[in-house]
């Protein structure tokens, strides 16, 4: 059963917010419900710890999941040739939203820490992340840095910082450790 837990975990590691978005519906659906949404806001920074998020519901869930399979659509057609204009022109639509404005305050130990002004609408966090997306596909570095993962039946994309972009999988910890424990038991096999 641990192994089902921690495939379910959210993950962070596809190195740029957008992938980290589409990440959340592979293997399996960790954006199931507003609370695992509000976790993944906090989670990959969109929004800093302290943030309101009551009015996360049933319809930002819908609305991030739209905007998942938008961006999965792009960046996986982007990967094998073009991605399709009506796509990009739907990202753009998103993108040009007004994200939350950022403001440092002071915590009440003295720290400056990062906030939002007022409480962030669910089209201002989806277009923030449509923005990151226009931002990686036009970037001509940061787009043939993109890498679909290398392990057995894994569709994520992530972006490879490595050393000699050499990295082969979306995580070292979940398909690389995968990889390396099948060497290892056809190994023991032979």
């Amino acid at each position: 059963m641990a192994s089902a837990a921690a495939s379910y975990d959210l993950r962070f590691d596809a190195g740029r917010l957008c992938l980290d978005l589409v990440a959340t519906a592979e293997p399996v659906e960790r954006l199931d419900s507003p609370r695992r949404l509000r976790a993944w806001l906090l989670g990959v920074g969109l929004v800093p710890p302290g943030t309101p998020l009551d009015a996360v519901d049933a319809a930002w869930l819908a609305r991030f999941q739209a905007a998942r399979g938008l961006l999965h659509r792009v960046v996986h057609a982007e990967i094998d040739g073009r991605a399709a204009d009506p796509d990009l022109e739907r990202v753009n639509a998103l993108a040009v939203t007004a994200p939350p404005a950022p403001v440092v305050v002071r915590s009440a130990d003295g720290d400056l820490v990062r906030a939002v002004t007022g409480t962030p609408d669910c089209g201002a966090l989806v277009g923030q992340i449509a923005r990151d997306a226009v931002q990686l596909l036009t970037d001509p570095a940061e787009r043939n840095r993109l890498r679909r993962c290398e392990g057995e039946g894994c569709p994520l994309v992530y972006v490879d910082t490595s050393r000699g972009r050499r990295r082969r999988w979306c995580s070292s910890e979940v398909c690389g450790n995968r990889e390396r424990v099948a060497r290892h038991r056809a190994m023991k096999r032979r």
